[in-house]
C-alpha cells in the first residue's frame, strides 16, 4: 500500500508541473508549512523516541542525527533545495547545463530511498504500531519535492519525454527503499545498531528539511498568524495520527 501511495503521489505531483505555469505563492507556501510542521512533529514524537529507546548509547545516536542534519545541507547543494519545495523559474539571461540535473536527481533519490527504508524499520516501542503517521509525513513533503524537481528539469532540459523518465525514476526511489528495507529486515544480517545509524542520519535530514520549510516561509522572519496556525494544525494532526491510528 505504501509502495503505491508514494509512487503515485510523486508521479502525479510532478506531472502537475506540466499543467501549472504560475503557482499561487500563498497557497503553495501554506501547504509547505503544513507539510513541514507535520514532518517535524512526526520526527520528534515518533522517530526519535524509538531511536533513543532502542539505542545502547543514546549519545552516539544524537551524533548521527547531527551528521544527518549537516549531510542534508550538503545534499541540498546539489538538489537546489527541491526537497523542501524550492521551485526553479527559468531565467533567460543564463543557460543551464543538461549534465547539472544528474546530481539533483541523484541527491533527491538517495534521500527518497532512505525515506522508504525507514518505513520498513521494525518498531521497538509499539509492536502493533501502524506506520500510517510516518507514511503520511513522508508523503506530505514528497509531493512538493516532486513538483519542484519537475520544474527544475523542465528548465534545464528541452525534452519533456526525458523529464518524465527522470520523474518516474525519482517516483520509484521511495518504493525501492521500501523493498530494500523489507529485504534487510527479513533476510539481511544488518544489526539493530546499523539500522539506528541509518535512521539517525535520516532523522537529522528530516529535521533540516522541516525546519527549513517553516522558517523560510516567513519573509524577514516576520510574524504571520495564518502560517503559524497552519503549522500548529500540521503538528496537531501528526500527534493525532500517532496516537489514534
Amino acid at each position: 500500500m505504501s509502495f503505491t501511495i508514494l509512487f503515485a503521489l510523486a508521479l502525479l505531483s510532478g506531472l502537475l508541473a506540466f499543467r501549472i505555469n504560475n503557482v499561487k505563492n500563498g497557497f503553495y507556501k501554506l501547504s509547505l508549512v503544513f507539510a513541514g510542521a507535520y514532518l517535524f512533529a512526526v520526527t520528534i514524537i515518533h522517530i526519535l523516541p524509538e531511536l533513543f529507546y532502542s539505542a545502547a548509547n543514546p549519545t552516539i545516536i544524537g551524533i548521527y542525527v547531527l551528521l544527518g542534519f549537516f549531510l542534508q545541507q550538503i545534499l541540498e547543494y546539489f538538489s537546489t533545495g527541491a526537497e523542501h519545495g524550492h521551485i526553479h523559474r527559468h531565467n533567460k539571461s543564463h543557460r543551464h547545463s543538461k549534465s547539472s540535473v544528474i546530481p539533483i536527481v541523484v541527491a533527491l533519490s538517495v534521500h527518497a530511498i532512505l525515506e522508504g527504508a525507514l518505513l520498513a524499520h521494525p518498531s521497538s516501542i509499539h509492536e502493533q504500531h501502524d506506520s500510517s503517521a510516518l507514511l503520511l509525513g513522508i508523503a506530505l513533503h514528497k509531493g512538493p519535492a516532486a513538483f519542484a524537481l519537475t520544474t527544475i528539469l523542465l528548465c534545464y532540459l528541452n525534452n519533456k519525454k526525458l523529464v518524465i523518465i527522470l520523474l518516474v525514476l525519482f517516483a520509484m526511489a521511495s518504493p525501492l527503499g521500501i523493498l530494500i528495507g523489507n529485504y534487510i529486515v527479513n533476510y539481511g544480517s544488518i544489526s539493530q545498531s546499523v539500522f539506528n545509524i541509518l535512521f539517525g542520519l535520516l532523522s537529522g535530514s528530516f529535521l533540516h528539511i522541516s525546519t527549513t520549510i517553516v522558517f523560510e516561509s516567513s519573509t524577514d522572519h516576520s510574524f504571520n498568524l495564518k502560517k503559524l496556525s497552519v503549522a500548529i494544525l500540521g503538528a496537531l494532526i501528526a500527534v493525532g495520527a500517532e496516537y489514534w491510528f
